[in-house]
């Protein structure tokens, strides 16, 4: 009789303690979400303007300005020029992945890219969290020079959405509830998320920078450390000139010697890698430096 009350009150110990965990969860993550999240959004809109910087520069032109980026709606940007432009559609792709990656509440986003005059929609492409729902197409056609707006829309975080900090903070709470009616507890491992991995899109050739490999025509040949760092440079600005200053001083500057020949060499090296694509070349612009050329 005795072990029949003890199993029962057992019982009971078990379906309040089953009830009580939910409840305490969702309190402690009430708790702990902050809802001003001002300072993420200032910082998101200073990488827009990043991202405005960098397709100015890879469309050649390094003077005129980015205007100022408008919330158009909520979790809506806009990204607009004062001058005319042209993009690369890969590069586009690249570089707003590459930027966004730093944004916390950038998990899924469209990008729309808009011709001023109608509003007509030139190009557009959707990143997910989950790397399987991408949608992103045509990336080889390059656009022709207009007048061009980018709008950007974010998937709203939900309320249940809270930052990683904040749901660690409550975690020994509940491990401590949890053991005071299990006895002991199974925690859930969370599986990874899939590293970022820089990838461009240089005429045929498939350029993957965290694991220094090129892919042409289903042909891939390793690089070194140093042709990847050199490669990455020019595969951020194609078509335009980078001065053999600026190549040597990011390369070879921090291990203390910059060797002019060196340069001359690795250069070599890139181009013979190259040449499998023959719309991909690495020319030099004399007195200038250096021009990674993609043709149409």
């Amino acid at each position: 009789m005795l072990d029949s009350r003890n199993l029962l009150a057992g019982k009971r110990k078990y379906l309040f303690g089953l009830t009580i965990l939910p409840f305490i969860a969702v309190i402690c993550v009430a708790f702990s979400i902050k809802n001003d999240d001002s300072f993420d959004i200032a910082r998101r809109e200073v990488l827009l303007r990043r991202l405005g910087h960098e397709l100015l520069l890879q469309s050649g032109d390094s003077t005129s300005r980015v205007l100022p980026v408008k919330k158009i709606a909520e979790n809506e940007y806009q990204i607009t020029f004062e001058n005319k432009l042209t993009f690369q559609p890969a590069s586009l792709v690249n570089t707003t992945s590459r930027l966004l990656a730093k944004d916390p509440l950038a998990r899924d986003y469209v990008v729309n890219v808009l011709n001023c005059g109608n509003s007509d929609i030139i190009y557009g492409y959707a990143i997910s969290q989950n790397k399987k729902d991408d949608i992103v197409a045509c990336i080889g056609r390059k656009q022709p020079t207009a007048c061009y707006m980018i709008n950007i829309k974010f998937k709203p975080a939900g309320i249940i959405t809270a930052k990683n900090g904040y749901l660690l903070g409550s975690l020994p709470f509940l491990a401590f509830v949890g053991f005071v009616f299990f006895r002991s507890v199974k925690p859930k491992k969370n599986l990874p998320d899939d590293q970022y991995t820089d990838m461009f899109t240089l005429g045929a050739v498939l350029f993957d920078e965290k694991n220094r490999k090129l892919t042409i025509n289903g042909n891939t040949t390793d690089l070194t450390g140093t042709e990847t760092r050199l490669l990455l440079i020019f595969a951020s600005a194609p078509n335009q000139t980078i001065a053999r200053s600026r190549l040597q001083k990011e390369i070879w500057e921090d291990e203390g010697v910059i060797v002019g020949r060196s340069l001359d060499m690795f250069i070599s090296k890139l181009r013979k890698k190259l040449e499998p694509d023959p719309n991909i070349k690495i020319v030099v612009i004399r007195g200038k430096g250096y021009k990674l050329e993609i043709s149409a």
